[in-house]
Protein backbone atom coordinates (compact mmCIF):
# COMPACT_ATOMS: atom_id res chain seq x y z
CA UNK A 1 0.00 0.00 0.00
CA UNK A 2 1.26 3.26 -1.33
CA UNK A 3 0.69 5.91 1.92
CA UNK A 4 1.99 9.38 1.64
CA UNK A 5 4.51 10.54 4.67
CA UNK A 6 4.26 14.22 5.55
CA UNK A 7 7.97 15.34 6.97
CA UNK A 8 6.65 17.17 9.89
CA UNK A 9 4.03 16.45 12.32
CA UNK A 10 2.56 19.19 15.31
CA UNK A 11 1.72 15.83 17.43
CA UNK A 12 0.80 12.18 17.49
CA UNK A 13 -1.43 11.11 14.40
CA UNK A 14 -0.82 15.05 13.17
CA UNK A 15 -0.91 15.54 8.90
CA UNK A 16 0.17 18.81 6.88
CA UNK A 17 -3.18 20.45 5.86
CA UNK A 18 -4.26 18.87 2.41
CA UNK A 19 -2.10 15.65 3.32
CA UNK A 20 -3.65 11.94 4.48
CA UNK A 21 -2.18 9.24 6.07
CA UNK A 22 -3.19 5.84 5.82
CA UNK A 23 -1.75 3.15 8.02
CA UNK A 24 -2.69 -0.83 7.63
CA UNK A 25 -3.84 -2.25 10.49
CA UNK A 26 -4.48 -5.82 9.08
CA UNK A 27 -4.43 -7.69 6.29
CA UNK A 28 -7.13 -10.35 4.67
CA UNK A 29 -6.15 -13.67 4.07
CA UNK A 30 -8.65 -15.49 1.41
CA UNK A 31 -8.70 -18.26 -1.12
CA UNK A 32 -9.49 -15.78 -3.95
CA UNK A 33 -5.92 -15.13 -5.03
CA UNK A 34 -6.52 -13.14 -8.54
CA UNK A 35 -8.99 -10.30 -9.04
CA UNK A 36 -10.95 -12.12 -11.71
CA UNK A 37 -11.90 -14.88 -9.29
CA UNK A 38 -13.26 -12.39 -6.82
CA UNK A 39 -17.16 -11.96 -7.40
CA UNK A 40 -18.93 -8.71 -7.31
CA UNK A 41 -19.87 -8.59 -4.01
CA UNK A 42 -19.92 -10.55 -1.00
CA UNK A 43 -23.72 -11.99 -1.03
CA UNK A 44 -22.53 -13.08 -4.83
CA UNK A 45 -20.47 -16.48 -3.18
CA UNK A 46 -17.41 -14.71 -2.16
CA UNK A 47 -15.84 -17.22 0.73
CA UNK A 48 -15.53 -16.20 4.41
CA UNK A 49 -11.87 -15.22 5.02
CA UNK A 50 -9.44 -14.32 7.74
CA UNK A 51 -8.49 -11.00 8.61
CA UNK A 52 -4.69 -10.61 10.63
CA UNK A 53 -4.72 -7.79 12.99
CA UNK A 54 -1.41 -6.40 12.90
CA UNK A 55 -0.21 -6.76 16.63
CA UNK A 56 -0.03 -3.25 17.46
CA UNK A 57 -3.88 -2.97 16.86
CA UNK A 58 -5.43 -5.95 18.64
CA UNK A 59 -6.08 -4.83 21.29
CA UNK A 60 -8.41 -2.81 19.23
CA UNK A 61 -10.62 -5.87 18.43
CA UNK A 62 -12.00 -5.74 22.24
CA UNK A 63 -15.78 -5.73 22.30
CA UNK A 64 -16.38 -7.60 19.00
CA UNK A 65 -17.75 -10.83 19.13
CA UNK A 66 -18.96 -13.65 17.03
CA UNK A 67 -21.76 -12.54 15.27
CA UNK A 68 -21.45 -9.22 15.18
CA UNK A 69 -21.81 -7.01 11.68
CA UNK A 70 -19.20 -5.02 11.31
CA UNK A 71 -17.91 -2.59 8.50
CA UNK A 72 -14.55 -3.49 7.21
CA UNK A 73 -12.41 -1.07 5.10
CA UNK A 74 -9.76 -2.26 2.71
CA UNK A 75 -7.23 -0.40 0.32
CA UNK A 76 -7.86 -2.49 -2.78
CA UNK A 77 -4.02 -2.61 -4.02
CA UNK A 78 -4.79 -3.93 -7.22
CA UNK A 79 -7.08 -1.40 -8.20
CA UNK A 80 -6.41 1.29 -11.03
CA UNK A 81 -6.49 4.57 -10.06
CA UNK A 82 -6.42 6.63 -13.11
CA UNK A 83 -9.92 5.37 -14.06
CA UNK A 84 -13.38 8.39 -13.33
CA UNK A 85 -16.19 6.44 -15.51
CA UNK A 86 -16.80 2.72 -15.73
CA UNK A 87 -18.99 0.11 -17.10
CA UNK A 88 -21.54 -0.90 -14.44
CA UNK A 89 -20.81 -4.58 -13.16
CA UNK A 90 -18.01 -4.43 -15.73
CA UNK A 91 -20.82 -5.11 -18.42
CA UNK A 92 -20.76 -3.16 -22.05
CA UNK A 93 -23.75 -3.25 -22.84
CA UNK A 94 -24.67 -0.59 -19.43
CA UNK A 95 -23.69 3.15 -20.10
CA UNK A 96 -20.19 4.15 -19.05
CA UNK A 97 -20.90 5.99 -15.64
CA UNK A 98 -19.07 7.97 -13.25
CA UNK A 99 -16.90 5.66 -10.40
CA UNK A 100 -18.51 7.35 -7.62
CA UNK A 101 -22.04 6.29 -8.62
CA UNK A 102 -20.63 2.49 -8.72
CA UNK A 103 -18.82 -0.08 -6.54
CA UNK A 104 -15.94 -0.50 -9.09
CA UNK A 105 -12.76 -0.89 -7.16
CA UNK A 106 -10.80 1.31 -9.66
CA UNK A 107 -11.02 4.51 -8.63
CA UNK A 108 -8.69 7.85 -7.94
CA UNK A 109 -8.83 6.76 -4.19
CA UNK A 110 -9.57 2.72 -4.34
CA UNK A 111 -11.71 2.42 -0.78
CA UNK A 112 -13.27 -1.19 0.04
CA UNK A 113 -16.58 -1.07 2.62
CA UNK A 114 -17.26 -4.67 3.23
CA UNK A 115 -20.62 -5.79 5.64
CA UNK A 116 -19.25 -8.93 7.23
CA UNK A 117 -20.32 -10.95 9.60
CA UNK A 118 -17.31 -12.27 12.69
CA UNK A 119 -17.68 -15.86 12.49
CA UNK A 120 -14.80 -16.51 14.57
CA UNK A 121 -12.09 -14.16 17.00
CA UNK A 122 -8.73 -16.01 17.50
CA UNK A 123 -6.00 -13.49 19.47
CA UNK A 124 -5.54 -11.20 17.00
CA UNK A 125 -7.49 -12.79 13.70
CA UNK A 126 -10.85 -12.61 13.22
CA UNK A 127 -12.97 -15.02 10.21
CA UNK A 128 -15.15 -12.40 8.63
CA UNK A 129 -17.42 -12.95 5.26
CA UNK A 130 -18.64 -13.13 2.92
CA UNK A 131 -15.88 -10.95 1.58
CA UNK A 132 -14.88 -10.64 -1.67
CA UNK A 133 -11.75 -9.36 -1.85
CA UNK A 134 -7.83 -10.93 -3.02
CA UNK A 135 -5.93 -12.39 -0.30
CA UNK A 136 -2.82 -9.87 0.55
CA UNK A 137 -5.89 -6.33 0.64
CA UNK A 138 -4.55 -4.43 3.10
CA UNK A 139 -7.37 -3.55 5.94
CA UNK A 140 -7.27 0.65 7.29
CA UNK A 141 -10.23 0.65 9.82
CA UNK A 142 -13.01 -1.58 10.96
CA UNK A 143 -16.29 -0.04 12.60
CA UNK A 144 -19.50 -1.34 14.07
CA UNK A 145 -22.30 -1.91 11.37
CA UNK A 146 -25.36 -0.16 12.70
CA UNK A 147 -28.92 -1.43 11.97
CA UNK A 148 -30.43 1.73 14.40
CA UNK A 149 -28.38 4.53 15.91
CA UNK A 150 -26.79 3.36 18.77
CA UNK A 151 -24.67 5.43 21.45
CA UNK A 152 -21.08 4.01 21.40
Amino acid sequence: MAVKKTATRKGKGATRKGCAELRPIGVIRSTIKKRSEAPKQGSEGAPDAWLDMSPSVAEGLDGIKAGDDILVLTWLHQARRDVLKVHPRSDPNRALTGVFWTRSPDRPNPLGLHRVTVREIAKNRMRIGPIEVVDGTPVVDIKPALSCVQDF
